[in-house]
């Protein structure tokens, strides 16, 4: 390596251990006191998640009493698109906190230490097409143990984009602005194809029936969001009016269609939402990405600063931090992945400070910036070329 040092940072290593040993500090300390304000908050939200997504199916149901076909004075297309509206938002929010601040964090294992045999990452099953435990291999173990390394992070990129100049250009590259609309609409969906397995057969590595276990466990959980979003709730529905289309000339079919229409709006509502969120925590400007050689037997000291380089947050209120998932806080989810969500607030001003003092930088802006960055840098690197972030100052 002669000369060159394996991350870009102007500290020695003595230096580096010794702010990976105040990080560690910072996660112990931490750790060490969670306690029943952090079980009443997940517990509440829990509740609260289920709440609001019960309330916006039966709010979705609601409005089918105010179509046209209706004899009283309420009934209307405007009336009911207005209700619906509510319940689809309603449901819409409900899968961003089951997804993001409630699944995400319990299957990182933040809630395991509570021994509560309903909130554990072994069994929980969350609200989203990939299969919890295949999600648990592609995101806790390659994406956490190998951050923003190029070509051992599945997630730079997801396979299909160029987000570094790292990256080698080619010319499918070109049509990643497509790739990036059609990600942020069809996350969930692009979520559970983020497959090793997947990419193998595409470079054929690996035959199709070599992998067919996995896609089949894949389509098991496919189908049963399909089952449950577009036929069971709409079913239910259509079911409820087929009694009642003997009275109101309201076809069943059309019931059918409108609830289904309503839970894929709700769906798309959590894709673009989740996609904002977790495309501002990677991809936004003077976010760092690393070569395998750059991590070679690296320290823990080192690891933390690995992170610390490749993650960035996003300023907010408490609201907006719940809504993200506390991924607005994707440094310290970074540092701390098993660490009560929760905490990231109290922790981020600790681990901001510690970075200042050892002259290391802390990417935080407003959500505008961190989405219109990472925006034009996918229309950028869609070309050949690219700039790559500066080296930190000397502190």
């Amino acid at each position: 390596m002669g000369n060159r040092k394996p991350l870009p940072v102007n500290l020695t290593d003595e230096q580096i251990d010794e702010f990976g040993r105040e990080m560690d500090s910072i996660y112990y300390e931490t750790l060490e006191s969670r306690g029943d304000r952090d079980r009443l908050y997940i517990l509440r939200l829990i509740r609260t998640q289920r709440s609001l997504a019960l309330g916006g199916r039966l709010v979705i149901y609601a409005s089918l009493f105010l179509l046209p076909a209706w004899p009283h004075a309420m009934a209307g297309w405007g009336t009911t698109l207005i209700v619906m509206g509510l319940g689809v938002l309603m449901l819409g929010i409900a899968k961003i906190l089951e997804n993001m601040e409630i699944a995400h964090n319990v299957l990182h294992a933040q809630w395991d230490w509570m021994k509560d045999p309903e909130i554990q990452s072994n069994t929980w099953e969350w609200d989203t097409m990939s299969p919890s435990d295949r999600w648990m291999h592609s995101h806790n173990v390659v994406h956490h143990t190998w951050t923003n390394v190029v070509g051992k992070d599945l997630d730079v990129g997801y396979g299909i984009m160029r987000v570094t100049p790292m990256q080698p250009w080619k010319p499918h590259y070109l049509l990643q602005p497509v790739y990036f609309l059609l990600l942020m609409l069809f996350f969930e969906e692009g979520v559970a194809l983020h497959e090793q397995a997947l990419i193998d057969v595409l470079e054929r590595k690996k035959k199709v029936r070599e992998t067919l276990p996995l896609w089949k466990k894949i389509g098991r959980k496919v189908w049963g969001q399909v089952r449950k979003d577009y036929i069971m709730w709409p079913g239910l529905a259509a079911l409820v009016a087929v009694p009642i289309s003997f009275f109101v000339p309201e076809s069943p079919l059309t019931v059918f269609l409108l609830v289904a229409a309503a839970n894929f709006v709700a769906n798309l509502i959590r894709n673009v939402w989740a996609f904002i969120i977790i495309f501002c925590g990677h991809f936004p400007d003077d976010v760092y990405n690393f070569t395998p050689e750059q991590v070679e037997g690296e320290s823990r000291g080192q690891w933390y600063v690995r992170q610390l380089l490749g993650s960035a947050n996003i300023t907010g209120g408490p609201l907006f931090h719940v809504m993200s998932g506390n991924l607005s806080h994707q440094i310290e989810h970074h540092l701390f992945p098993d660490l009560c969500s929760n905490r990231y607030p109290e922790v981020a001003p600790r681990v901001r400070a510690l970075a200042a003092r050892y002259g290391l930088p802390y990417n935080t802006a407003p959500l505008w910036r961190q989405f219109g960055t990472t925006w034009l840098n996918n229309l950028r690197l869609a070309f050949p070329g690219g700039k790559l972030p500066p080296e930190p100052a000397t502190g």
